[in-house]
């Protein structure tokens, strides 16, 4: 009788673990010398009991608490910088003077008044509060002023109207202060009192409403008497900073004076030297130095003089009773920097950044030479190894024998290596086409006119030329709109020699893309980083944990910075405020720099990709012409012709390295020369290797249509160039796909295969790629802009009719 033997299906029962208390000699036999893999692990969190939970917690607020509180102490105090305060009038029709006279009266404490052209600022110090103002002011028309002053300003004071709070320029300025970056602000009222006593009621409900709309859960101060001006002043004081964050990683610094010492061999370049209290950061000589508006300069050497505005906190009484509320100083700034000087750094050329912004190119660098002996020999060695074929022959063989004995499949036809190059990608056209038709649309703005003139007068004054182009350009966006990417096939030129740059894909999303594949001349020029998320964060761990060398936060310094341009100077004694910052490694290297931007709401004018545009950038100011993108997370964006108004785009352009975070506004130049914000956006990322493709879809139409089958016409015009596209993938408005199957006749019609039948309305396209690259345009130069004046013409789209 045979035995019974289980199946695959029997219950198996886990093991006895009898050796579960078993010794290290057993556990040393049974590991038989295997050493268990080491692992980094994080450290063991120690479970706190609930009161120490509470009281780790309370120890964390107070600590906060008095980080918060000795930052304030710090800020206008003895030992720290003055309380930088910009004051900005959101009204035409807000007296600057009264302001003025409120905040200058003796009563408050010591004046200091100091004159630059038409621009007024004066130090108030005060021994009572222990505090120190610096007061500059800017009108809102004045862009430039405006922004500059608010990247330094410790605090923003806000003067609105009583019955309307801001006119349009006010709007503006609100508009683009809030893009920037807001520091700590303060919104004063000013004329309530002279209003009858039974409005005012009204009038202060009535600016609430309408400052909820920009500033909601914010207190409205008065700004009419000496006592309210010293209510206003304690509220400066006592308010929580705000931080910036693209300022508090740098050393940054407002210029109270300037001198020019012009070089020996070129006048027209010099030292500069700036005086002015350190902010933000400790300032390194060797670091290399921005001025707002001017690029990058180096610094020679740090002096430091005595505080030209100490803050004594002890005074006497007779000092009280005299005439010590208002002291005039104007001061002849060069013969104060040279009292009492002391270098406190002189700058050392080993250890200084290098101004070099890009990369020389090497024209040879690419070029083929001569091997050597030793390439030569390597190339021989190489391939007589891989000559060495195992083949299976007959015994008794030679070498001589073996070479002449085909393998089985050895023979082929090459066919498949035609089909294999048909298959290749497809490249764009030629550049130097396109650039020649972008640079032909030139930007055109419409004429600003007056209120209220005759026909025949407001006829004049428009621009007719201007206006056709900014109609073509209208009708441009609103086709693109309706036919995304479509392009009609040229009969002039062969398609595959207008084409001969694009290729086609699979999947616009899946399909591979070297991003170092045909790359241009300009990339030679740029840096980039092997990881820059990587070298970012350690540049900011270094800065937040070593301790550098220089001059100290709130010390009053005198930087030697050389090869200025006298131009700089020149601004300064017109009245232009001079604002330096300094810059981390890396930042002076040009670079790729991708930007993240939203469409202003203000604005409808179509903006066209290659356009010149003026970039605020974080600190910097530069013009450029951009391409724009889509913002997704795949490796490949699809280009935008236009800036779109209900998405946010990509903005890519050739400029220095800037480390984010950091702001992004975006302006136009009309013709006028004022400036029109187009975008605001933050910095994105600094990456030459993201991929931005142009897409060109060419269409045609079902001629004859069969079960699975249709012929295609308008598409090609000739029928070399169906057999040039035909291993691209043809796809129809209504969801079609399929291929070219042969060409009919020598006028470009075609027979094509799909998964299913067309409809007779279908439309048949093609879609084409090419990878696009910026224009090298960076300028540093930005014009200074005419005042802001909102346009009266209609800010609506007008309607275009498209034949």
């Amino acid at each position: 009788m045979a035995a019974h033997r289980s199946g695959p299906l029997k219950q198996q029962n886990k093991p006895h673990k009898g050796g579960r208390h078993r010794g290290r000699g057993s556990a040393q036999r049974d590991g038989k010398g295997r050493v268990e893999m080491k692992i980094l692990c994080k450290k063991v969190k120690k479970e706190l009991s609930r009161i120490d939970q509470r009281h780790r917690a309370s120890q964390l607020r107070k600590q906060k608490k008095e980080a918060v509180l000795a930052e304030k102490r710090h800020l206008g105090s003895k030992e720290g910088p003055p309380h930088q305060v910009l004051v900005v009038p959101l009204h035409n029709s807000i007296s600057l003077l009264e302001t003025l006279g409120l905040l200058q009266d003796g009563d408050l404490g010591t004046v200091h008044l100091n004159e630059w052209g038409g621009t007024h600022s004066f130090m108030l110090l005060c021994p009572h509060l222990k505090h120190r103002w610096f007061f500059t002011f800017a009108r809102p028309g004045d862009l430039h002023t405006v922004l500059d002053m608010a990247k330094v300003a410790d605090t923003i004071l806000f003067l609105l109207d009583p019955l309307e709070g801001w006119d349009s320029t006010g709007d503006y300025c609100l508009s683009c202060l809030f893009a920037q970056g807001l520091p700590t602000y303060t919104l004063a009222v000013q004329g309530v009192s002279g209003l009858p006593q039974k409005k005012q009621i009204d009038a202060k409900k009535k600016l609430n409403k309408i400052v909820e709309k920009r500033f909601p859960d914010d207190k409205l101060l008065l700004l009419d008497t000496q006592q309210e001006a010293c209510m206003l002043l304690r509220q400066l004081a006592n308010q929580k900073q705000r931080h910036l964050a693209f300022r508090d990683r740098r050393a940054y610094l407002f210029a109270h004076a300037a001198d020019f010492v012009p070089n020996e061999e070129n006048h027209s370049v010099g030292t500069l030297k700036i005086s002015g209290y350190v902010r933000g950061r400790t300032l390194n000589v060797n670091s290399l130095l921005h001025i707002v508006g001017h690029g990058d300069f180096q610094m020679k050497q740090i002096d430091a003089p005595m505080d030209p505005f100490p803050l004594k906190t002890r005074v006497n009484k007779s000092q009280k009773d005299s005439s010590m509320a208002m002291e005039i100083c104007v001061e002849d700034a060069a013969t104060n920097m040279e009292e009492d000087l002391k270098v406190l750094m002189k700058a050392d050329p080993a250890r200084q950044e290098s101004l070099l912004s890009e990369v020389i190119p090497d024209p040879m660098e690419g070029e083929q030479t001569w091997p050597t002996e030793e390439e030569l020999n390597e190339a021989d060695d190489f391939v007589k190894q891989s000559s060495k074929v195992v083949k299976k022959v007959p015994k008794g063989t030679s070498i001589y024998q073996a070479e002449w004995i085909l393998d089985e499949g050895e023979g082929s036809d090459g066919e498949g290596d035609e089909y294999a190059m048909e298959q290749e990608d497809f490249v764009e056209e030629d550049s130097q086409v396109e650039s020649a038709e972008e640079e032909d649309e030139e930007e055109y703005e419409t004429m600003m006119t007056g209120e209220s003139v005759r026909d025949d007068l407001y006829d004049e004054k428009v621009d007719e030329e201007a206006e056709e182009k900014m109609l073509e350009k209208y009708k441009q966006e609103r086709l693109e709109e309706m036919f995304p990417d479509e392009m009609d096939t040229p009969r002039d030129v062969d398609a595959r020699i207008r084409f001969q740059k694009y290729r086609g894909l699979r999947s616009f999303r899946t399909s591979p893309w070297d991003p170092k594949e045909n790359l241009p001349q300009d990339y030679a020029r740029i840096f980039q980083f092997q990881n820059f998320t990587n070298t970012r964060k350690r540049i900011f761990k270094e800065i937040e944990e070593n301790e550098a060398e220089g001059a100290e936060v709130g010390w009053y310094v005198t930087l030697h910075v050389s090869e200025v341009p006298v131009s700089v100077f020149d601004y300064f004694r017109q009245g232009t405020p001079l604002i330096a910052f300094s810059l981390l490694p890396h930042e002076q290297k040009m670079s790729v720099l991708n930007m993240v931007v939203s469409r202003s709401s203000g604005n409808t004018e179509p903006v066209k990709a290659k356009e010149e545009m003026i970039f605020h950038c974080g600190f910097r100011r530069f013009r450029a012409s951009p391409l724009f993108s889509q913002h997704t997370s795949a490796d490949k964006h699809k280009f935008q012709r236009f800036l779109t108004a209900d998405a946010a785009v990509v903005v890519t352009v050739y400029a220095p390295i800037t480390f984010p975070p950091a702001s992004v506004l975006l302006f136009k130049q009309k013709s006028n020369g004022m400036h029109s914000l187009i975008a605001t956006g933050h910095l994105f990322s600094v990456d030459p290797d993201r991929i931005v493709i142009k897409r060109v879809v060419l269409s045609g139409h079902p001629f004859k249509i069969f079960t699975k089958m249709a012929v295609v016409r308008y598409m090609f015009f000739n029928r070399e160039d169906v057999q040039w596209f035909k291993p691209v993938e043809l796809r129809t408005k209504w969801g079609r796909r399929g291929h070219i199957k042969e060409p009919l006749g020598t006028h470009g019609h075609m027979k094509c295969t799909f998964d299913g039948k067309l409809k007779s309305q279908d439309t048949v396209l093609m879609n084409l790629y090419k990878r696009v690259f910026p224009k090298w345009t960076y300028d540093p130069y930005v014009p200074e802009p005419v005042s802001w004046v909102k346009s009266e013409t209609s800010s609506t789209v007008p309607e275009v009719d498209i034949e």
